[in-house]
């Protein structure tokens, strides 16, 4: 078997690549910017030069080709477009979802082929296996790891050719590997930004990738009645609190964003609550759309603990989704993901 190995120049993909030595491996990562862009990048992002750098040096260590792919093009269309887009549109969107389904598991796998590769090898913490004839996924052992939620959108032909090497590890066990193989990596922080935001500034980065000022509006209260200026729209999303430079002697937070009329509304933390979200773009892991209703656990934010819910069918791609008790800032843009038990059903996107 012909692996072909994503390395963003972390440990856990490093780590992934050592372990799949009883394949024939190939290293590669992929460039999603410009030179003059990294050299902003904080040190806690990825796909920096010295990632490069870093993937090379593991590859060298373990005696595999290793080939950096420019995807830039592709992932300024498919991913930041998109998110500049949907932060436009008052949503909060979930950019490494994007990055796994577009570039992973789509140019990824184009590219693989082109290799005569047989599998696609990432450092995710999730884990597959096969029951009936069907793929299925699954959380990863290290439930402070899993990633489960951030693939959701893979399918059973993607899955059939998938491996996830760190599925059954923790990360303490994956970084003991990593420092008795010498990897120069062993103990990088793991990256946390958004890649192509270099100082986390959200706003910022939109205001200068559409070199349009953002526009300002009225801050409401659900009655309607005006209580402020905002900065602009990108500036918040559902649920936050800090940083509203508004004061009203109680906490305060932003529970609706309105980009039609510009408007920013806020309120008490209870009004943040709700029990249901239609979602759309939904993808069924097992590729069998549910005839009937669904009972399973299921959340709208990666760190989010899940909750009992049911599951709608609309159509083949759209579902309302109904939880048992009020859910905390169900905010449109991020993903809804259902489970059953350690199985993931599917997900898609909250509108």
């Amino acid at each position: 078997m012909k692996a072909l190995i994503a390395m963003s120049g972390g440990v856990d993909s490093s780590v992934a690549a050592y372990l799949m030595k009883d394949c024939d491996r190939v290293g590669c990562t992929m460039r999603l910017f410009e030179d003059d862009e990294e050299k902003e990048r904080r040190p806690n992002s990825c796909c920096s030069l010295e990632d490069v750098d870093d993937a090379r040096s593991v590859c060298y260590r373990l005696s595999i080709p290793y080939y950096v792919f420019n995807f830039k093009d592709d992932f300024e269309q498919k991913i930041i477009k998109k998110f500049v887009d949907s932060y436009r549109r008052g949503m909060t969107p979930n950019p490494c979802i994007d990055c796994n389904r577009y570039m992973k598991f789509e140019k990824l796998f184009q590219r693989a082929v082109e290799l005569d590769c047989d599998l696609v090898v990432t450092g995710h913490y999730a884990r597959i296996d096969r029951e009936n004839g069907k793929f299925r996924l699954k959380k990863a052992k290290d439930q402070n790891k899993d990633q489960s939620y951030v693939l959701y959108s893979l399918t059973q032909e993607q899955l059939a050719h998938i491996r996830f090497p760190l599925g059954e590890l923790t990360k303490d066990e994956v970084r003991l590997i990593a420092e008795e193989n010498g990897f120069i990596n062993a103990k990088k922080p793991d990256s946390q930004d958004i890649c192509f935001v270099p100082d986390g500034d959200y706003a910022s980065f939109i205001e200068r990738y559409t070199d349009e000022p953002l526009k300002k509006g009225d801050f409401l209260l659900s009655t309607g009645e005006k209580i402020g200026t905002h900065k602009g729209i990108t500036h918040y999303t559902i649920g936050q609190r800090k940083h509203l430079g508004i004061a009203l002697g109680k906490p305060i937070f932003v529970v609706k964003i309105d980009p039609e009329h510009n408007t920013v509304v806020l309120g008490d933390e209870d009004e943040l609550f709700s029990k249901e979200a239609f979602v759309e773009d939904v993808n069924w892991i097992s590729g069998d759309l549910p005839s009937s209703s669904v009972r399973c656990k299921a959340k709208t934010r990666y760190r989010q603990k899940e909750a009992d819910a049911v599951v709608y069918p609309l159509t083949d791609s759209s579902v309302r989704l109904v939880f048992d008790e009020p859910v905390r800032a169900i905010t449109p843009g991020q993903a809804a993901v259902f489970y059953d038990g350690d199985i993931v059903l599917g997900g898609g996107v909250i509108v």
